[in-house]
């Protein structure tokens, strides 16, 4: 080639269009593979020269983010840099494609860390984990993070005595990573998914000593925070307390050279144990290896595996039991070859040998949802076997008894309100904002939630107020400010009894920012809050001033529960759902009645492969819950990144952002949408700690009005039907998609390539209609995009149904078995409902009217058809409505049952003019 032979101007690889580090470092890494792979288009010495430089360049850029990490060692970037200053490219690139073919799968993480220090060890590039994969599936690997201000060879030298003492055969592996400061620990935390375990010793300094400006799209939350003036002995407190706060599930060990004093109980309480840097190594590696082992254990799951490989003899109940109905059968040990043995040996009846009973657990069950308290952050944790439709009527029933009023959600699940009849509690129906252009609703605002709340208090049933229920986060992604709504709750009842349902948001526990918007995490922040004595100062003040806007400190009670359907959102089989319990007055108030609705819903013969996989899905989310949430977050990101930017995908279909699903005066950040094409990755902490409502990234719904298909049309005929692809749920004009942490970046790939797939044949459909066609094209699209139904709140319980004509809640359960006399119902066409209303009469649903989508019930036994309902049923184009059959009608009580003449009061006559 001729001297005037130049480098490709490759694409930059810019941090501020990645949502993590994780894909930005690897795209670094295979980048400069490819640059060092160029040298053989090379053939002058000052091109070779230039492409030196440029894989400086890089590895300066890797360097600033491999120091968080133990793998590749600091010896193997050094080598990698003397091979670019010596413009050895051939080995450069050897080595440089080994690294990517490592880090990019994660195989590192599969191998055996050996004891070798710096270069001299053979493979020449100072790699110090085995070159064959390890085999063993019981094998872990993890790292320690060690905050010292070491030299580099104080840290090489305590790393070698760290890997020397271990036991080479040990299934649990792991290196170390070495940092010095403050911001660099939290750093290394926030990038390093394989940090399991923290030493940090008193003395480090608060600031990074290394620039870490190209690395601020993704710390800018650590660097806004300046501790620089603490001394050195409060900053080893202060980052174990941050560490807490940001991941709660790692173990944290403190080393010093003072002896602490038995008072000091915040240090004493904070560290797992205390260590004096005179002393040993082994003391801290074999504490390091019991707190890992202590968070593997899954005792349940262990029981059962032990059990199956028992010898027994059955005289019992299950003849599947051991398979021995299954494998002897002429007929179908078809379902043995598919299952396996091992299914069938760890089914049993039995509650004795190493098992334990749901219903009084003593055992490994009870153990093992200590563990799942400990996990999720509860003080009582229940494991639940037929789904959390069953753990919410076990919750409802547990706590509130006939004649108590609930706040709940018009738009929750349908278990909830069929809760409310089996536990004869009198519901006050909350109205969601709506989203009439998508069919869907957002959430409850707070405060409507205050005016309902206020309302009873005037009307003087403030004491059979018991609970307030509500979706979080809801179906759509709409989360609440947790803290804030029970707060304000508090400050008006403050033995309030909250119940969040996070049926699709278990794994929120396991990132900091969703962690806060949690009911666990909320219940012990105000209870922490309360207690404190600033707090009581600040109450005090503001009542002598007459301000009582503040809950009373000596008044209050945390009573917070949560329902979390573990199989939709983290590792579970089926049905596997838990109760968390964060409640004051559990041991004086409910423990005895929520143990009785336990019993009642619970099955005799809970399924053993659920409860061992509860158990096992809480041990994966305390190592790797951390790496599999942010992960299915970044993957969501990059999915909308790919549709927003693609024109094809833009011309059919629109990603939903933050604007679209929340209202401006819920959002006082004024975040606008997660990724913005000009400025990158926008920041979500100000929304998160602030917003009254934000949207979970992790669902993603799309609005596909413009390709004139429906949504429960599209997802049978394309999505399904010709990919394969499945979804959480449509509405007539949107479809929703969720990653979870089983997503895999694969499949996202698909559903991208699937997307433009569609396009190009909505595309090609089009080119070949006839003009009558495009007009027919262009009024379903008029019709999906232009005239959506406006969604109707909740009208009011009919006067039949309350206590007092004026009375906000009612009487569901009376109105429910009502039904069970066919003499008090009769059905009426849409048409004829309407006409009755115009005359004067008053229609009341005689059941629960639920279409899909939305979801709900638009309609519950007792509540007054209002002319709104009507319109939207009418104009609702879905196949699914329970509880409504076209060709009959809906189910009505009977004019004559509900008063003389079936005049409605004054309060109805206005709701039907207002209609």
């Amino acid at each position: 080639m001729s001297e005037n032979e130049s480098l490709p101007k490759w694409h930059k690889i810019s941090a501020k269009d990645y949502y993590n580090v994780n894909q930005y470092r690897v795209d670094l890494w295979n980048r400069m593979k490819e640059t060092s792979a160029y040298h053989i288009h090379l053939s002058h010495k000052k091109s070779h020269v230039q492409l030196g430089h440029e894989l400086e360049k890089l590895l300066q850029q890797l360097g600033c983010i491999e120091r968080y990490w133990a793998y590749p060692t600091r010896h193997v970037m050094d080598q990698l840099l003397a091979y670019a200053q010596r413009l050895d490219f051939t080995s450069f690139n050897k080595l440089a494609s080994d690294l990517v073919k490592d880090i990019s799968s994660e195989s590192y993480r599969q191998r055996r860390v050996r004891p070798t220090l710096h270069m001299e060890n053979g493979n020449g590039n100072g790699d110090t984990h085995d070159d064959q994969r390890e085999g063993n599936v019981d094998f872990h690997y993890f790292e320690l993070l060690f905050v010292d201000n070491l030299s580099l060879t104080e840290e090489d030298e305590l790393r070698e005595k760290f890997l020397r003492i271990k036991d080479p055969n040990d299934p649990i592996q792991y290196d170390v990573v070495f940092v010095r400061s403050f911001q660099d620990a939290l750093i290394a935390l926030k990038f390093n998914y394989n940090i399991q375990s923290v030493m940090i010793r008193y003395g480090v300094g608060f600031s990074s000593e290394h620039s870490v400006v190209g690395l601020k799209p993704f710390i800018y939350d650590i660097l806004k925070c300046d501790h620089s003036k603490e001394n050195e002995d409060s900053l080893a407190l202060l980052l174990g307390r941050k560490i807490q706060q940001f991941r709660p599930e790692l173990d944290i060990f403190f080393v010093t050279d003072r002896t602490l004093d038995q008072t000091d109980t915040e240090t004493l309480d904070l560290f797992r144990r205390i260590f004096y840097r005179q002393e040993d190594v082994q003391e801290a590696h074999l504490s390091i290896r019991r707190a890992i082992q202590e968070r593997y254990d899954a005792p349940f799951f262990k029981a059962l595996v032990d059990y199956s490989k028992r010898p027994t003899g059955v005289f019992h109940a299950m003849p599947i039991s051991r398979g021995n109905s299954v494998f002897k059968s002429h007929w179908i040990r078809d379902m043995g070859d598919f299952y396996g043995r091992n299914l069938f040996l760890a089914e049993t009846s039995a509650t004795t040998g190493g098992l334990d009973s749901l219903l009084q657990p003593t055992g490994s069950l009870k153990k093992a949802m200590h563990l799942a308290a400990e996990a999720f952050g509860s003080q009582h944790t229940f494991f639940v076997t037929n789904g959390t439709s069953t753990a919410n009527k076990i919750v409802l029933q547990g706590l509130v008894k006939p004649g108590d009023i609930v706040l709940i959600d018009r738009d929750c699940h349908k278990s909830h309100h069929y809760a409310m009849v089996l536990s004869g509690a009198y519901p006050v129906y909350l109205d969601s904002y709506p989203l009439s252009d998508y069919t869907m609703y957002g959430a409850v605002p707070l405060a409507h939630i205050k005016e309902k709340l206020l309302g009873l208090k005037a009307e003087g049933k403030l004491e059979r107020v018991k609970m307030l229920l509500l979706t979080n986060c809801t179906f759509d992604g709409i989360v609440y400010n947790v803290q804030r709504v029970m707060e304000e709750v508090l400050a008006i009842k403050p033995d309030m009894i909250f119940m969040w349902d996070e049926a699709w948001f278990a794994y929120a526990r396991f990132t900091k920012i969703f962690r806060t918007r949690t009911a666990m995490y909320s219940a012990r922040v105000l209870q922490d809050k309360f207690r404190s004595g600033q707090y009581r100062a600040r109450y005090a003040a503001a009542t002598a001033k007459q301000q009582t806007a503040m809950v009373n400190p000596d008044q209050v009670s945390i009573r917070v529960y949560s329902t979390q359907s573990t199989h939709k959102t983290l590792t579970s089989m089926r049905q596997g759902s838990m109760i968390h319990v964060y409640d004051e007055d559990f041991k004086r108030k409910s423990e005895e009645s929520f143990k009785e609705a336990f019993m009642t819903h619970t099955s005799t013969s809970a399924n053993y492969q659920i409860l061992a996989s509860l158990d096992i899905g809480r041990r994966q989310m305390m190592f790797e819950g951390y790496e599999l949430v942010d992960k299915s977050v970044e993957m969501s990101m990059s999915l909308r990144d790919k549709i927003i930017n693609n024109p094809l995908l833009n011309k059919y279909f629109k990603v939903l952002v933050i604007e679209d699903l929340i209202p401006k005066k819920y959002r006082p950040s004024g975040l606008t949408m997660y990724y913005d094409p000009s400025h990158g990755w926008n920041e979500l902490d100000t929304a998160w700690e602030g917003d009254e409502f934000v949207l979970d990234p992790t669902k993603m719904n799309i609005f596909i009005g413009n390709t004139g298909v429906n949504g429960d049309e599209f997802k049978s005929k394309y999505l399904m039907d010709q990919f394969g692809i499945q979804v959480n749920k449509t509405t007539r004009n949107s479809v929703l998609f969720m990653a979870n942490i089983g997503t895999t970046r694969s499949s996202t790939a698909y559903l991208t390539g699937v997307l433009v797939r569609i396009a190009k044949q909505l595309d090609d459909a089009q080119r070949s209609m006839s003009r009558d066609e495009l007009r027919l094209l262009d009024k379903k699209v008029r019709n999906l995009v232009e005239e959506c139904p406006p969604l109707p709140d909740f009208s009011a319980f009919h006067p039949y149904f309350k206590d007092h004509p004026s009375a906000l809640e009612g009487d569901l359960r009376k109105a429910f078995f009502m039904v069970y006399d066919e003499e008090h119902c009769e059905h009426l066409g849409l048409a004829e409902c309407q006409e009755a209303l115009s005359n004067g009469r008053v229609p009341v649903s005689a059941n629960f009217v639920i279409p899909y989508p939305p979801g709900f019930p638009i309609l519950v036994p007792g509540q007054i058809v209002s002319a709104d309902i009507l319109n939207f049923m009418i104009k609702l184009d879905v196949k699914e409505i329970h509880g409504y059959k076209a060709e009959l009608g809906l189910l009505v009580f009977k004019q004559a049952l509900l008063g003389p003449s079936g005049e409605a009061g004054n309060e109805v006559k206005n709701l039907i003019k207002k209609s």
